[in-house]
Formats: C-alpha cells, structure tokens, sequence
C-alpha cells in the first residue's frame, strides 16, 4: 500500500494545489510523448478545479479528455457527467482539448459496453492523471458496494464495464451506470483521490485502515500496490 496524503486548510488552497500539480503533469506528458490523457470523474467537489484548468495555457489540442464514469443519461441531462465537463471545463482555452465520453446511442449500458471499451482502448495510454472521488458509501467511480457487475468489473482486464447499483440515497434514481474498471484506473502516471469533508476523511480512514473488501470499493484502490495513490483533502 502506497498512500501520499495531503492535507490543505481551507478548499481554494486545495484546488490551487492540484491545479499546480496537473498543469505541470499535463505539460511534461506533451513534452516528452507530444499527448496526455486526463481522466476526470462528475461531482461538485472537483468542479472548481475543472474551471481553472480550463484557463491553463496548455496545447489542449494534443490532450485527450475522457470521463471515470457516467450515468446512462443523455449528454444534455443535468445528471451527466459528460455535461459537467462541457460547463465547467471544456471551455476557454480547454474547449479544443479531444473528449471521449461515455454514453453512446444505445439504450442501455449493457448494449454499449463494447463501444465504449473500442473507445477507451484508442486513448494513448498509459494515462496523464486519473482523478477519482469517493462518496459516503465507500464507492469511487461507478463501483458500487453490492451492484450488479461489481464482480465482473472487479475481475475484468477491459476498460469500462456496466454496472446496476442498487437504488440508495447515494446512486439516486440513476442506477444503469458505465464505469472505468480497477484495471484500468490503475494504468495512470498518476492516481489523485479528491475529497472534502470530515465525514469523507472518516470513510477514507475506515477503508485506509482496514482490510480491502468489494464492500469498501475504494479500499481496493488504497491497498492495490500497482500505482500510489495521493489523497488530496480539505475540510
């Protein structure tokens, strides 16, 4: 387990922080392979971010925009994560930056999984940064405790997979969710897990201090010994 804390007084100091830290990446990655790849996930949490970088002198051009997760909504849903990333960050300078999303023009997650991994599997890999949240149930991107497919997604050597959660005050009324697997997650340069709150550090010090378990989805990203993981948190 490699786990890198950093701990900010207030949340604008916080964001600053990581605004340093992916401008610099971000650069260095077109520097040396002339491409990034950003992988962001939905949230109000990281929103201030997303504004910022959007404002970066960047070749946004050379830099690949995908998403950890969506619901199986409409881009132009208030629920879509696709939608958050098209008002708060792909604006500005960021606006010629390549997105991938998820939702396709099929019906159901299940229906689209395989277009969606065609699409992922064309991003240059490995990736920039990956950027993770985590909510009160312990679940970061779309791997919820307990869902349908949590298993398979778990397990599986494939870029995105279908998940059902199970309906909590959390998931919402949008239960058909696409997320990026462990596996791939883990294929990052670097692993930021982002979250505020001290009810959010008490759940990331549960799953911190205890053994990983499908039950604590998170907890298998905090144990996995593959990529460190830097936890950025403010009250």
């Amino acid at each position: 387990m490699a786990i890198i804390e950093h701990k900010f007084n207030d949340r604008a100091e916080l964001i600053e922080a990581l605004y340093q830290v992916f401008t610099a990446d971000l650069q260095q990655a077109l520097d040396q392979h002339a491409s990034a790849t950003l992988l962001l996930s939905g949230g109000s949490t990281p929103a201030p971010l997303y504004r910022q970088l959007s404002t970066a002198d960047l070749n946004w051009s050379e830099i690949n925009v995908a998403l950890v997760d969506e619901r199986w909504v409409d881009a132009d849903s208030a629920a879509s994560n696709e939608r958050l990333l098209r008002e708060t960050m792909l604006i500005n300078k960021a606006q010629s930056a390549n997105f991938t999303g998820m939702k396709n023009d099929h019906q159901t997650p299940f229906d689209g999984e395989a277009e969606c991994n065609t699409r992922y599997a064309a991003l240059p890999s490995p990736w920039t940064i990956c950027l993770l949240g985590m909510g009160p149930d312990s679940h970061t991107a779309s791997l919820f405790p307990g869902a349908g497919g949590l298993t398979t997604a778990l397990a599986t050597k494939q870029h995105c997979a279908t998940i059902r959660a199970i309906k909590s005050e959390v998931t919402g009324d949008n239960l058909e969710r696409m997320t990026m697997t462990p596996w791939s997650i883990l294929q990052s340069r670097r692993l930021i897990l982002l979250i505020t709150g001290a009810d959010k550090w008490e759940v990331y010090q549960q799953a911190r201090d205890n053994s990983p378990t499908a039950d604590r989805p998170i907890s298998l990203m905090i144990h996995q010994q593959q990529t460190p993981l830097e936890v950025y948190w403010a009250a």
